[in-house]
């Protein structure tokens, strides 16, 4: 092969696209499904407050890797898959492990069902958010987001232990109480998604003064406040369907 057509290669294989993956974008969602890998592993150990808490820094990392891919132009395709599936272990399995290694395994298999329940509701919950992309009002979630769902499960086992509670014999309860958050994954109820909320641009004093308050009462008793303020969250979209249904 003569040296005119070792250039005229060089250059054709220098023109080929280049294929790889964002890095910044990706080490959050990595970091995400680890802290749910942590969950599932802590929880087995019996280390259900560090599980709890590995949940909601996997719900961190989750909304922080969307935000640095559109803010550095790194958003993919894989990556959205790649955050998919951590969602799926992370808001999915995880929460419902850490509740059955809890509470749940002592009611045999009413306790697994209520668990695969949950399972089975992120799974859809997070198929038909994939499908909707686009189609849907972006101000509401259709169906009550998984991490909020994760959120409450794992701040009701986080209060828990912190304040010693015995679950055991409320294990009935807290099976309906799980099997409910997978159903509310995949209800047609609209919950706010805080989207149209513009973080960049100015607002009233008043505001940033309530944003200090709220994280200055949070601190207080973090696992309390966590769980209620995401349990309000579930609790948001039922009474607005039923004040709008009232209103019409």
């Amino acid at each position: 092969m003569s040296n005119e057509e070792n250039h005229h290669q060089t250059e054709a294989e220098g023109a080929k696209p280049r294929r790889g993956i964002y890095l910044l974008p990706n080490l959050f969602t990595t970091g995400a499904l680890f802290s749910g890998f942590y969950a599932v592993v802590a929880s087995m150990q019996g280390h259900f407050e560090s599980a709890a808490i590995a949940i909601f820094v996997a719900m961190v990392l989750d909304g922080l890797d969307g935000r640095v891919a559109r803010m550095t132009n790194t958003s993919s395709k894989f990556g959205a898959e790649y955050d998919s599936l951590s969602d799926m272990v992370s808001f999915g399995v995880a929460p419902s492990l850490v509740a059955f290694n809890w509470v749940l395994d002592d009611i045999g298999k009413l306790g697994w069902f209520a668990a695969f329940i949950y399972v089975a509701g992120a799974a859809l919950r997070l198929a038909r958010f994939n499908t909707q992309i686009g189609s849907v009002d972006k101000r509401y979630f259709i169906g009550l987001p998984s991490p909020a769902a994760a959120a409450s499960i794992a701040g009701l086992v986080w209060v828990a232990v912190e304040y010693q509670f015995d679950g055991s014999g409320y294990a009935y309860l807290i099976a309906l109480y799980v099997a409910l958050a997978g159903v509310s994954m995949v209800s047609n109820v609209l919950y706010y998604s805080f989207k149209d909320v513009d973080f960049r641009g100015k607002v009233p004093f008043v505001i940033l003064a309530g944003i200090v308050l709220a994280v200055a009462v949070i601190s207080i008793s973090p696992s309390m406040f966590l769980w209620l303020l995401f349990l309000g969250y579930a609790f948001s979209g039922p009474v607005l369907w039923l004040w709008r249904k009232r209103s019409k």
